[in-house]
């Protein structure tokens, strides 16, 4: 059927329709110029050659290159359309990426902390090894020169000369710690520089003559004091009694350290100090207040004291010191003692105060044995406290209680009575409850509530467990008993 033009060029009643649904390939003459291109196209047999193919098409194509307007809305819908795809894949694919980045810093930062964890774990059972190791050390060695004093003065009877002697050995500890230097740490100094920089324990300017006289006096003087008091109340009491009486110098500690450097007052450690002072006077009248047991307490007692002094006027002059800078100054109140303090048993040698027939006569084992251990006693505090936890070296200490009781029990040289038992007992706890934390209260509460928190969450699951368990049973008991139409 022939249709007349339009006046607006559309010929046929297809082109109308194209026109009207609005056909993006539509132009005037499509449908002529369509049907025109299908009966144009010529059909070649296989193997045949068409020569004309190729320039027939594109001459009925031409059209579409005249006509750049109407072609237009096409390569844009086609480049819409191609860059909508890609950008919906590229989206997906940066999504993707996105969503792989963040997980990959998560599953990262997760490793970490695993890795984290593990190392504090690590570290934790280390230690607790090494303290668990320090404190067996620690207790072992000071029952050990406790025990070979007590053997000592069988045959050989002179403290001062066995406090200078023990005390001198204390020269050695700084080349004990530059030994461990050199094998453990990566960077080696030489003696001189190592000695250099653990001196600043006495200030920026290092050890001087005026300094060496003026600090290490008055330490050296305490600490001959307190060595030479212990191994006088050795003589008159029991290892088990005084070293359960030097376990009173921690209460000692606490009482100058509120007195002088003014530190937190607490309450527990004041029942601490009362239980030791209360100890005391347990441990003499434990013998009736005999005359050689009231001057043992005496002897013991001086010795913890001057114990707590000698702390509290280190912490308040020279404040911490760290293993290489307590080295430096107890090997300096070695060499203090050995130039200054050597007149002194000299002096008592002559005076027959302490005589001895000849060195040969010297029991030279036992006393190398004492302070062979007095100097490794003093070698794993200070080890102890950069190794493990400090509260662990004051453990080890009163752990020495029970094996100077033990070894005095197998040698059958103490009789416990129920008041020297209940003094001992009241020292250790006084001792031990020395070595709660500041904030012992708020952790302790901190604790209790917890584990009502815990409590109560439990209860919580339990009543909502309880619950389901009844909705499950009470719906199929419903399901059960509907009856069958």
């Amino acid at each position: 059927m022939d249709v007349k033009a339009a006046p607006n060029g559309v010929a046929t009643i297809e082109d109308r329709i194209l026109r009207i649904t609005g056909y993006y390939g539509y132009y005037p003459g499509y449908s002529s110029q369509k049907s025109t291109s299908r009966s144009s196209v010529t059909r070649c047999k296989p193997g045949a050659n068409c020569p004309s193919s190729h320039s027939s098409i594109s001459r009925q194509l031409s059209p579409l290159s005249v006509t750049e307007d109407s072609s237009a809305p096409i390569l844009e819908l086609q480049s819409r359309g191609s860059s909508g795809v890609c950008g919906h894949r590229a989206e997906r694919q940066n999504r993707s990426g996105d969503d792989g980045a963040q997980t990959h810093p998560e599953n990262s930062g997760q490793e970490n902390r695993i890795k984290a964890r593990c190392l504090s774990c690590t570290s934790m059972v280390l230690k607790a090894v090494w303290g668990l190791l320090i404190i067996l050390s620690v207790s072992s060695s000071w029952v050990g020169t406790t025990q070979i004093v007590k053997i000592t003065y069988k045959n050989f009877y002179c403290p001062f000369f066995m406090t200078w002697f023990s005390t001198n050995w204390n020269i050695m500890f700084f080349p004990v710690y530059y030994s461990g230097h050199l094998a453990t740490a990566q960077e080696k100094q030489s003696p001189m520089k190592k000695f250099r920089e653990c001196s600043r324990i006495f200030g920026e300017d290092g050890l001087t003559l005026k300094l060496f006289l003026k600090r290490t006096a008055p330490f050296s003087i305490l600490w001959t004091l307190t060595n030479y008091l212990y191994l006088l109340a050795l003589k008159k009491l029991t290892a088990t009694d005084v070293s359960a009486l030097f376990c009173c110098n921690k209460a000692f500690v606490f009482l100058l350290s509120w007195i002088v450097l003014k530190d937190r007052f607490m309450g527990v450690r004041i029942v601490a100090a009362i239980m030791a002072i209360t100890g005391i006077v347990m441990m003499a009248y434990a013998d009736n207040f005999h005359a050689d047991s009231i001057i043992g307490v005496a002897f013991a007692v001086g010795s913890a004291s001057t114990s707590a002094l000698y702390k509290v006027l280190f912490k308040m002059f020279l404040g911490s010191a760290n293993f290489g800078e307590a080295a430096h100054f107890v090997s300096t109140l070695g060499f203090f003692n050995l130039i200054f303090i050597s007149f002194t048993p000299v002096i008592l040698y002559f005076t027959k105060v302490e005589h001895w027939s000849s060195f040969a006569a010297l029991p030279w084992g036992c006393l190398c044995g004492m302070a062979g251990l007095w100097l490794a006693f003093n070698i794993l505090v200070n080890v102890g406290v950069v190794l493990t936890y400090p509260i662990l070296i004051s453990i080890g200490t009163v752990l020495s209680v029970p094996g100077n009781a033990a070894v005095d029990l197998l040698k059958q040289e103490v009789i416990f009575n129920v008041v020297r038992l209940a003094a001992t007992i009241i020292i250790c706890i006084g001792f031990l409850l020395m070595l709660l934390p500041e904030e012992w209260d708020e952790i302790t509460l901190r604790f209790i509530n917890s584990l009502k928190e815990k409590k109560s969450e439990e209860h919580v699951d339990d009543i909502t467990d309880s619950s389901v368990h009844l909705r499950s049973r009470s719906r199929a008991n419903g399901a059960v008993s509907i009856p069958l139409a």
